[in-house]
C-alpha cells in the first residue's frame, strides 16, 4: 500500500469516527432537538438573555420543519463544494493542456523553448516541362505537360498563413 492510500485511508477512519462518536456516545441526549445548529443556539442564548430581543430582519422563506432546513444546507452546501470543484478542475486542465501544448511545440520544433507553431514555413517548389500530345488511336497517347511555380510562405503564431 502506497503512503497517499494510507493518508487517505487513515483520514477516511478519522471523518467516520467525527461522524459516528457523537452519536455512540450520546451527546445531546439532555437536548430537545440535539444537534441543532449555531444558529439555533445563538437564538436561545439571545433569549435567554433579553426576553423582548425581536430581531431586525426576517428570513425570506421558513421551512416548514427542521429536517427541510437542513435538507436545505445541505444542499447549498453541496452545490457550493460542487461549484468550487469545477473551478478548480477548470484552472488544472487548462493548466496542464498549457503544458502539453508547450512541450509538444517544444518536440516538434527540435529546439529547446521555441514552440513549432512559432517558426517559419517555408515551402519552394519549381516544375517544368513541354505541353504536347497526339492520340496515336485506340489506347495510346503520347504527350508532356509544361508549367512553372512556386510557393513560400510564413505560417503566424496562431498557425494560420501569413
Amino acid at each position: 500500500m502506497s503512503r497517499n492510500a494510507k493518508i487517505n485511508t487513515l483520514l477516511l477512519l478519522v471523518v467516520a469516527a467525527l461522524a459516528v462518536l457523537p452519536l455512540a456516545l450520546g451527546l445531546g441526549d439532555h437536548k430537545e432537538e440535539p444537534f441543532t445548529g449555531a444558529d439555533a443556539e445563538a437564538e436561545t442564548a439571545i433569549t435567554e438573555l433579553q426576553p423582548d430581543y425581536e430581531p431586525w430582519f426576517s428570513p425570506l422563506y421558513e421551512p416548514p420543519s427542521g429536517e427541510i432546513e437542513s435538507a436545505l444546507f445541505a444542499l447549498q452546501a453541496a452545490l457550493g463544494a460542487g461549484v468550487l470543484a469545477y473551478y478548480f478542475g477548470l484552472r488544472r486542465g487548462r493548466r496542464q493542456g498549457a503544458a502539453r501544448a508547450g512541450a509538444a511545440g517544444t518536440e516538434a520544433a527540435g529546439t529547446q523553448g521555441v514552440p513549432a507553431a512559432a517558426e517559419a514555413d517555408t515551402k519552394t517548389g519549381i516544375g517544368t516541362g513541354t505541353g504536347t500530345g497526339t492520340d496515336a488511336g485506340p489506347g495510346t497517347r503520347t504527350g508532356s505537360d509544361s508549367g512553372a511555380g512556386a510557393a513560400s510562405g510564413v505560417r503566424a503564431v496562431d498557425g494560420r498563413d501569413a
